[in-house]
């Protein structure tokens, strides 16, 4: 098994509703350490920025404005298959479609307010975490 870094992100409907605690509890539980984190609460053009891969999409401007809503808190996550364990704890995108136990299950309100982010694949958490981090700021 490979030792990998991911990028998670928890979403504004969760911080608003201070679960940044026990959705960070569930992500060490898996397995994972956090080796970065930081509160932010991004601009409209950070947010466009960060998901401008989905800048042709229709829910576009609402995925923008969302994030930009609230704070946010930014993370590194360290662990073996980093990616894919990040993945599975989050659950899948839409809440109705998650598996019990997983963080969107539990905690998110809508397929569009659904508490996190992670990245996909190494490249889309290489590019992710250089969005938020400098090399300094990531520390295991």
């Amino acid at each position: 098994m490979a030792i990998e870094r991911t990028f998670s992100m928890i979403k504004p409907d969760a911080t608003a509703r201070n679960l940044t605690g026990a959705i960070t509890q569930m992500l060490e539980e898996a397995g994972l350490r956090v080796v970065a984190s930081r509160r932010v609460w991004m601009s409209q053009r950070q947010a466009e920025a960060f998901y401008a891969v989905h800048k042709e999409r229709p829910f576009f401007g609402e995925l923008t404005e969302f994030m930009s809503s609230g704070p946010t808190v930014v993370q590194v996550l360290e662990g073996e298959n980093a990616i894919a364990k990040n993945r599975e704890v989050m659950g899948a995108t839409n809440p109705a479609d998650a598996a019990e136990g997983t963080i969107r299950k539990r905690f998110a309100n809508s397929i569009g307010e659904n508490s996190v982010h992670g990245s996909d694949a190494p490249e889309t958490a290489a590019e992710e975490i250089a969005f938020w981090f400098a090399g300094c700021d990531v520390v295991g």
